[in-house]
């Protein structure tokens, strides 16, 4: 039970649902970049081949982000888990929604490997600078090279504009430029949001082979490693990728999502994509936010907005009803690997999660729907006496009226 009262906590370092009496207008700052570049119609059978062509319509968007919205689900981020942590419950973002809001591939090779020295572990290595001459004809200047990356402005200069009569070869070049700036600006960039790791080269070198991956498992890991990574009270910088996690609590929670953005086609993040929050009070707006979600129940989530999957801990997401789950696995020193510090390649390096991966369709875990899905009076009880689920301070559910 001890083990089970510790939901906050990263790595010794205090989560920041513990430090809101100390910082309660703490709000998370997005960290973006816009690709910008015209999507030619010969570069589309290469991303529709990716799987990566709903992403690229997504792109035409800035999806600015509400921050103390964000800020305020940020609180509620459990590592454990990878869930949020509610009143009511548990909730999560799943691949069901990565595939509806992003319209990404789910199944597939894992994207994986590692960020230096990557190009010694591909079939073939050449140097990586070699490799990406051999790729785009050319290099980039030495002014716009650190380390293993390429400046963002390099690559959007010099392929923005396809020429109009371009051979096959230039087009390819061209999508391979494409792919790289969307998956650094859309998916997986960092908090730098100005650079392009040479570390796609081994995907963009076999353009016809990519639609073999899940991008879309790769994006859900990514975006659940941000949102680990913010919630340390020192970190404040949310990269991407973040139209998937608005949309996410948009099209999840009707009473939080703004009025009049009826209109939508696929994939389904593009109905919020011309919203503009206000920038005005983000401090009070904090405030808010965390007493509105303080005050949820669980009839204020929509459960199933598109579909069903199958997982342990969101049951009521799928249709079914929340049972008692598991003791959550604590995989805490993995929060700190990303391939940064050092040439381990992680396929080989974490074999046994790779094997779980290729697994997964043996893992599949049966849901039975009913009715009426949500958290069993089972869970309730337990949920109510080892979860933290209020997080405003007890004079904001007060009777205002006195003061």
């Amino acid at each position: 039970m001890e083990d089970e009262r510790r939901l906050y906590r990263l790595d010794g370092v205090a989560h920041v649902a513990g430090t809101i009496d100390e910082e309660p207008t703490r709000c998370v700052y997005s960290v973006r970049r816009q690709q910008n570049m015209p999507l030619h119609d010969r570069i589309i059978p290469y991303l529709e081949r990716a799987g990566l062509y709903h992403l690229a319509r997504l792109n035409a968007h800035w999806f600015w982000l509400d921050e103390p919205l964000v800020s305020a689900f940020i609180e509620r981020w459990q590592l454990e888990t990878h869930t949020f942590h509610m009143p009511f419950g548990e909730c999560t973002i799943t691949l069901q929604d990565v595939a509806y809001l992003l319209g990404l591939l789910v199944n597939g090779q894992a994207v994986s490997g590692c960020m230096t020295d990557f190009h010694l572990h591909i079939e073939g290595a050449r140097p990586a600078w070699e490799w990406f001459e051999d790729l785009f004809s050319e290099l980039p200047p030495l002014d716009k090279r650190k380390l293993y990356t390429v400046h963002f402005t390099w690559f959007h200069e010099r392929f923005r504009v396809l020429p109009a009569d371009a051979s096959k070869e230039t087009v390819r070049i061209y999508a391979r430029a494409y792919i790289m700036m969307l998956l650094s600006t859309q998916l997986f960039m960092d908090k730098s949001a100005n650079r392009v790791h040479l570390h796609w080269l081994s995907f963009v070198a076999r353009l016809d082979d990519m639609g073999s991956y899940s991008w879309g498992a790769a994006a859900l890991a990514w975006l659940y490693r941000c949102m680990c990574r913010v919630t340390n009270r020192n970190v404040t910088n949310l990269a991407e990728p973040l139209q998937l996690l608005q949309s996410w609590i948009f099209w999840r929670f009707p009473t939080l999502r703004p009025q009049g953005f009826d209109a939508f086609s696929f994939p389904l993040a593009s109905r919020w994509a011309r919203y503009l929050p206000t920038s005005d009070g983000k401090e009070q707006w904090i405030i808010q936010y965390r007493l509105a979600l303080d005050r949820l129940t669980h009839q204020d989530i929509v459960w199933e907005p598109y579909g069903s999957l199958d997982v342990d801990r969101v049951f009521p997401q799928l249709g079914g009803v929340q049972h008692l789950p598991e003791p959550a696995l604590n995989i805490e020193y993995l929060h700190s690997k990303d391939g940064r510090g050092g040439d381990r390649w992680f396929p080989t390096y974490y074999r046994t999660w790779h094997h779980h991966w290729d697994e997964r369709v043996r893992s599949m875990l049966s849901v039975q729907r009913v009715p009426d899905p949500g958290p069993s009076a089972e869970y309730l009880d337990w949920w109510h006496r080892v979860a933290h689920r209020i997080l405003s301070p007890g004079i904001a559910f007060a009777n205002p009226r006195p003061t």
